[in-house]
C-alpha cells in the first residue's frame, strides 16, 4: 500500500475522494455544464505515486488541486496535489454516459506534496499556484470553489465513511494542460499570503 507524509509520519489511505467541477471557470475551459450537485469521483490507493509521467497508454493531462488529510473526520492537513487525467479518454467516456475511473482512476494518476497540519481558522485562507518551467499556469483558492472545504467533508460524510488518513481532492482551477516529458512542475500553497509548503515533480 502506498502512503503519504504528514508531520514525520505516514498515512496510508484506504482511498482517495475527488471532486469534479469545482472551479467555474475550469467547468467552461471544459465546455462542461455546471452541476446542479457535487461531483464526486474515486480514486484507489495504487493511484499514489511519486512520480509524474506524461504518458501512459495516451498523453496525461494535470491537474493540481487543494488536497486533505483526513483524521477523525476532519481534514487536518493540507496538501498540492496533480490529478492526471486521460483527457481523450475521459471525453469519450463522458461522451458515452460512462464512468471516469478509466481516465481518472489509473495507478500513477495522484501525485502529493508532504502534507502540512493546519490549524482550524486556516482552512478558509488556503491558496495555491502551479507553474510548469517558471510559468503560472494555474491558481486557486477557497474563495473560487463552488463547494467548500466544510460542505465537501459533510457531503462525503452524508453517503461514506472517511477513515484516518484518508485524502480529498478539492477540485481544479482553469488553466489545465498536457504534461510533456522535461517539464518542472512546481506547486505552492499559501494561508493568508505566507508559502505553507511547496513542492517540484520533474515530467518524464
Amino acid at each position: 500500500m502506498n502512503s503519504v507524509s504528514c508531520c514525520d509520519q505516514l498515512f496510508t489511505p484506504s482511498k482517495i475522494i475527488c471532486v469534479g467541477r469545482n472551479y467555474v471557470d475550469h467547468i467552461h475551459e471544459l465546455n462542461n455544464e455546471v452541476p446542479d450537485n457535487m461531483v464526486l469521483f474515486l480514486k484507489p490507493n495504487s493511484a499514489i505515486s511519486p512520480k509524474l509521467s506524461a504518458f501512459d497508454q495516451e498523453p496525461l493531462h494535470y491537474e493540481a488541486e487543494l488536497c486533505f488529510l483526513v483524521q477523525n473526520n476532519r481534514f487536518f492537513a493540507v496538501a498540492l496535489g496533480l490529478d492526471l487525467t486521460k483527457r481523450t479518454l475521459q471525453s469519450q467516456l463522458k461522451n458515452k454516459g460512462l464512468p471516469w475511473e478509466r481516465a481518472k482512476a489509473f495507478d500513477g494518476s495522484a501525485l502529493f506534496s508532504d502534507f502540512v497540519e493546519l490549524a482550524d481558522d486556516d482552512l478558509e485562507q488556503l491558496s495555491f499556484e502551479l507553474t510548469i518551467n517558471d510559468i503560472q499556469v494555474q491558481a486557486g483558492n477557497i474563495e473560487l470553489m463552488i463547494y467548500k472545504p466544510r460542505e465537501i467533508q459533510e457531503e462525503i460524510l452524508s453517503f461514506m465513511s472517511l477513515s484516518d488518513g484518508d485524502i480529498v481532492m478539492t477540485g481544479t482551477p482553469k488553466g489545465v494542460g498536457q504534461v510533456n516529458p522535461g517539464d518542472v512542475f512546481t506547486g505552492k500553497v499559501s494561508v493568508n499570503g505566507q508559502v505553507l509548503l511547496s513542492k517540484t515533480w520533474l515530467a518524464r
